[in-house]
């Protein structure tokens, strides 16, 4: 039976399905590129997940397995609303894993009971440990095989933007800043909540996927 570390779910913050669900991928993706867990900036992973859906607990699994987290900016969100994430190595071909829809449903069977209650309006820390248990246990009893897929990506790329260790004080604030969140108005350097609401918002990823 696969094993997931108490810790993971410590960070977490609550038992559920869907955080050892995206652990058991960022597992499998590392064994799919013969990969060990990220302690840098080695590659990054690029989840398909998006937002307000129950399954987001997925991608705290992604980041606990894989050690590409958001802070080191090493993970990526595109959105998509899927149960798939891309891994990308400079030194490897890039794969899509993605999870089985055949084995989401499984899940979903298993799990009825939990997911009831979150129907319900409890939130998952208010559910019993007994029953998160019975829904967690056959995501660990289950064999890669009968969970995941694999594409290859030979022709995706990402580009790493150049960041920057500079920093102004903003001159109406008195705060430090970082150059790329700086805007100068009037000949000041200012941030972006001195502004109000004549800034225009920073939202340049910290990389670039390109393909084709």
């Amino acid at each position: 039976m696969f094993e997931i570390p108490e810790w993971a779910f410590e960070f977490h913050g609550h038992k559920c399905p869907f955080m050892p669900l995206g652990y058991r991928l960022g597992a499998f993706a590392l064994k799919a590129m013969g990969l060990e867990r990220s302690k840098d900036h080695d590659f990054w992973v690029i989840s398909e997940m998006g937002v307000r859906h129950p399954q987001g607990c997925l991608i705290d699994g992604l980041q606990a397995a894989t050690g590409c987290t958001y802070g080191k900016g090493m993970m990526r969100r595109l959105h998509y609303g899927k149960y798939g994430a891309i891994i990308f190595h400079p030194q490897k071909t890039a794969m899509r894993i993605v999870i089985k829809p055949e084995y989401i449903d499984t899940i979903h069977h298993n799990a009825a009971e939990f997911f009831n209650y979150r129907q319900k309006g409890l939130q998952p820390s208010q559910i019993s440990e007994e029953v998160a248990d019975r829904a967690i246990r056959p995501i660990l009893e289950a064999s890669d095989e009968e969970m995941f897929t694999i594409q290859n990506l030979p022709d995706l790329k990402v580009q790493k933007l150049l960041g920057s260790w500079q920093r102004a004080k903003c001159d109406k604030c008195g705060e430090y800043v970082f150059e790329l969140y700086v805007r100068i108005k009037d000949g000041q350097d200012l941030c972006i909540p001195c502004l109000e609401k004549d800034w225009e918002p920073y939202n340049e990823p910290p990389i670039k996927i390109i393909t084709g």
